[in-house]
């Protein structure tokens, strides 16, 4: 029955397989995080006059590099005139050349959120009226393509390979010591720390592209590299590399020294030590995720990066315990069979991992939706009730294991290793046949039958005949003891549902591996609540939209020639934003000692009201919550001194309201 079953496990394994890269193919344009909730002009906006810039919120930080934020005219041609820059908080903007002529424009962005995933995307506006572009905005997904599917499965294979490595390494110090000289279980812990060293290393390489262009050529450009380096991804990256070197030190120990070891109190005080080393190490492996992706950003950070970690290490105790305890119940050789008591160990440490998940899952879960229905209007929601249903399943099938467990428990009885070994020599004895071994068992002279020269044959010595008749018949002796662990029904049946838990569970993570690569329910619905809300705020203010005024100036000192720009969003009644921009004739950004603002309504004899904007930048003032009491046509002075004696006021009139 063994001999059938074998095959439909490989077969199992890989359709699993392939289902879980079938999920992560799938994952594509859905893993940005941050989401842009408002811009200056606004998407499919029409404005007057040419801005002179144009801004993004986003609903976190971004990163931003030189090519984060372009504006492009109808023909394609680049019109911002330097880098993107930080205009408070989680708004970012890039100026754009003066004059600009009608038409259609568009503004493509691609930065990187906080929690390490990229964001890319575009939209257009119009000036004075809406026209032709040859600029297509389609495709703009930062992890779309071959560079995309490599960085997701890389992630699938760094979290299977850390769960690999560290639940079965706990298996064995937690539940079956014995393991540490069983070879299957030995090569089941080192691939896993193989497969998370490969991925980590690959990652790296891939992520100066992912963030980028995408481009495959890209993927071993140095430069990229070195700018990787200086993330927090990149050191996080750099940081799991220096803690696998501290793994491959512990593996090392764990199935040399430890399994070495036969005093037992010198055993116990190496289990101790190893015990404590290894949950140091994997809680710093774990970390090395949590500090760098959804929980280091958001509510309560603080909080969730411990959750976190321990959510990882619940996780690699049960499934990660659960592949050992597979490879064992399959691969383990007949004289080191799995006992009894060594699978009730691990359903108590599966059981514990379960509530741990629950309730780090249960926060997270909050931490991420926020709403109930989240669950359902995001594609976050959706896969955490993807993953939450195969978590019950899996949970069933446990019950199910654990039930087997019991049964096994009554059924088959720890021996102790001298009497398997005396059983050993004397079956062997009797079933050979042969009283050769019957007297190597007992410890004298093997008996020939040739007289008193102690030889068979004047070729081969009695020693080399005993130790051969000795391996034959330990050989028949193992595949006889194989049979009889194979024949028990309790063992088989809970090998069959050991092997059902682990198919479930290379679903659940590569599910999961998606789930971390997925805009949080909670961002999304603030993203199109904002959204909504700048439209209908669109929609309300008509075709005028935030106000832009271009004044030149010359105070007739040194370095007094300049244009002065100002903003005021959203150029209504009420309170308002407003930017004033310094830049010297060929557009680039220098700062004076002082700019002042004034607005005057002269219709209604209303004014001058004095605004005082503060220094945010080089060339850049703003103010927030600037009140216009009234719709009409205001005069707006600009005073701009460049040096203690050389200042000039300059004057232009909108219609604001």
């Amino acid at each position: 029955m063994t001999q059938t079953i074998a095959p439909r496990v490989r077969t199992l394994v890989l359709l699993l397989l392939a289902a879980a890269c079938a999920l992560l193919a799938g994952a594509g344009p859905a893993s940005a995080h941050a989401a842009v909730t408002g811009s200056a002009p606004g998407q499919g906006a029409v404005v007057d006059k040419a801005p002179a810039r144009v801004t993004l919120t986003f609903s976190e930080q971004v990163a931003l590099s030189d090519d984060s934020l372009r504006v492009l005219d109808p023909e394609g041609k680049r019109v911002d005139t330097a880098e993107p820059a930080t205009v408070s908080g989680t708004t970012y903007a890039v100026p754009l050349h003066p004059g600009l002529p009608d038409g259609t424009y568009t503004v493509a962005y691609q930065v990187v959120s906080a929690d390490s995933h990229p964001v890319a995307g575009a939209y257009t506006f119009s000036i004075g009226a809406p026209s032709k572009t040859s600029v297509s905005v389609s495709g703009q997904s930062a992890d779309d393509g071959v560079v995309g599917w490599l960085y997701g499965f890389g992630r699938y294979v760094s979290y299977a390979g850390f769960i690999v490595m560290a639940g079965g390494a706990a298996f064995v110090l937690a539940c079956w010591r014995r393991g540490s000289g069983v070879r299957p279980v030995q090569r089941f812990v080192v691939s896993g720390w193989v497969a998370l060293t490969a991925s980590t290393l690959a990652l790296l390489l891939l992520r100066g592209s992912f963030t980028g262009s995408g481009k495959v050529s890209d993927i071993f450009d140095l430069s990229l590299l070195g700018q990787v380096l200086q993330t927090k991804s990149g050191a996080a990256l750099v940081s799991r590399l220096l803690l696998l070197a501290a793994a491959a030190l512990f593996i090392a120990v764990l199935f040399g020294a430890y399994d070495k070891r036969e005093d037992a109190e010198e055993k116990r005080d190496l289990t101790f030590g190893l015990s404590i080393g290894g949950v140091v190490v994997a809680a710093g492996l774990a970390a090395s995720w949590a500090m760098s992706e959804h929980a280091s950003v958001g509510l309560q950070a603080g909080i969730a990066m411990p959750v976190d970690v321990l959510h990882l290490l619940a996780v690699a105790a049960w499934l990660g315990g659960l592949g050992a305890l597979l490879v064992a119940l399959f691969r383990a050789p007949a004289d080191t069979p799995l006992d009894a008591p060594a699978v009730r160990r691990f359903s108590q440490v599966a059981f514990g991992s379960v509530l741990a998940l629950i309730a780090t899952g249960t926060y997270q879960s909050w931490r991420q939706l926020g709403s109930w229905s989240a669950f359902t209007d995001t594609r976050y929601g959706q896969l955490l009730l993807a993953k939450i249903a195969l978590v019950v399943v899996l949970v069933g099938v446990a019950w199910i294991s654990r039930r087997w467990t019991g049964r096994l428990a009554e059924t088959v009885p720890v021996e102790a290793p001298a009497v398997r070994e005396k059983e050993r020599v004397v079956a062997g004895a009797e079933t050979a046949g042969d009283a050769d071994i019957a007297a190597v068992g007992d410890g004298e002279a093997p008996v020939t039958g040739e007289g008193d020269s102690g030889r068979d044959t004047e070729e081969q010595p009695d020693s080399e005949r005993a130790a051969q008749l000795a391996r034959q018949q330990a050989a028949r002796d193992a595949a006889r003891q194989k049979r009889m662990r194979d024949a028990d029904p309790n063992r088989f049946g809970l090998r069959r549902s050991v092997l059902a838990e682990a198919g479930v569970a290379v679903v659940l993570l590569a599910v999961t591996t998606v789930l971390t690569q997925t805009e949080p329910g909670r961002t999304e619905q603030e993203a199109k609540a904002a959204t909504a809300s700048s439209a209908s705020s669109s929609a309300d203010e008509g075709a005028s939209g935030a106000l832009t005024l271009n004044m030149p100036f010359d105070t007739g000192g040194e370095d007094g020639k300049g244009i002065v720009t100002i903003d005021v969003d959203p150029a209504r009644v009420g309170g308002n934003e407003m930017h004033v921009y310094v830049e010297r004739p060929n557009g680039r950004a220098f700062d004076i000692p002082e700019v002042k603002v004034e607005f005057t309504l002269k219709a209604k004899d209303i004014g001058p009201l004095p605004v005082v904007p503060d220094h945010i930048a080089t060339g850049h003032w703003s103010a927030n919550g600037v009140q216009i009491p009234m719709a009409g046509d205001w005069q707006v002075d600009v005073t701009v001194r460049t040096s203690d004696i050389d200042e000039v006021t300059v004057s232009k009139n909108a219609q604001i309201g």
